[in-house]
């Protein structure tokens, strides 16, 4: 108790957190899309496509008292390929190595089989909180999210259960905060400004695959690869990067839907892939886009690590 006339104790400071947290679902209920909302800029590739997710992808949040480092992971779902397998492993090591997990469920569609599956995944994770988030709400009705926070809630114990919307921003920030706050104490983890781990050819080859998915019929994007080859400044001229790199699909006849009538499928695909790794790399960007046939390249264990999808 402070005594009459004696200055009153200052509070003290919230201490720095720092850690590791991942954002889990099924396909295409915007996890990728919160990350790059809570990071700032576009660090994942995005798609209307289920699956388009392939890598924990790492978004790093800066804030004046914690350091956030989300992982974005593929949706888990029945593996129909050895890729899938490949993902479907890659997701469960993920959730056993971070600090606290965020389990992604749209507002705009009815709790499913798929969440349900997830949810009893989750409750295998002991020891780890978990964050149930309700995405997409811009998409919803006020009637339809409370519903939907009811019917998240009976899935399983949640640390916290919040609705949020990456379009408009509703709430992003609140989820960082709910997930910040089971971070441990301890130090930054990544230099201030870095907003990814990821090297610029991931990056780069990501966003080549992002721009080949738009527009394509429902059985192609699982069959769409990319690889750069090679990536460097022109000699010369340090405002020109030139990248040369590979679009691998499984059969001729799909070479031919991405190549396009007299190429021009293919010349929109490397204009929308140019303009966006020139804002990444904040350079002029020559590219030089080849297609290849990889027969059955997602059941091929071969095939697999030569792409970087290792065992």
């Amino acid at each position: 108790m402070t005594s009459p006339g004696s200055p009153a104790e200052s509070p003290q400071p919230e201490p720095f957190r720092s850690g590791f947290a991942c954002f889990v679902g099924r396909p295409n209920v915007g996890k990728s899309t919160l990350m790059n909302a809570l990071v700032g800029t576009k660090v994942a590739i995005t798609s209307s496509r289920p699956q388009t997710t392939r890598r924990a992808i790492r978004g790093i949040v800066h804030r004046p008292d914690a350091q956030l480092v989300v992982v974005d992971t593929p949706g888990l779902h029945k593996p129909r390929t050895l890729l899938g397998e490949r993902l479907d492993s890659l997701v469960r090591s993920t959730l056993t190595e971070v600090d606290v997990i965020g389990f992604c469920v749209p507002a705009d569609q009815p709790v499913g089989p798929g969440d349900k599956y997830i949810a009893r995944e989750l409750a295998n994770v002991k020891g780890t909180p978990v964050v149930a988030i309700v995405t997409k709400t811009d998409l919803a009705s006020p009637e339809q999210i409370a519903k939907q926070l009811l019917a998240v809630g009976e899935l399983g114990v949640f640390a916290d259960i919040v609705p949020c919307s990456s379009e408009n921003g509703f709430q992003v920030d609140v989820v960082g905060d709910l997930l910040i706050k089971h971070l441990p104490e301890g130090f930054a983890l990544y230099p201030e400004g870095d907003l990814t781990d990821e090297p610029e050819q991931v990056l780069v080859a990501e966003l080549i695959r992002e721009a080949a998915l738009e527009g394509v019929r429902d059985e192609l994007p699982h069959s769409i690869a990319v690889s750069v080859d090679e990536m460097s400044p022109r000699a010369g001229r340090e405002d020109l990067t030139d990248i040369y790199a590979h679009l691998y699909v499984e059969r001729p006849s799909q070479k031919g839907i991405i190549i396009g009538l007299k190429g021009s499928r293919l010349k929109d695909v490397g204009q929308r892939a140019r303009r966006q790794i020139e804002a990444l790399l904040g350079t002029k960007v020559y590219l030089d886009l080849r297609i290849k046939v990889l027969k059955d390249w997602q059941r091929d264990p071969k095939q697999l690590r030569r792409l970087g999808f290792y065992d």
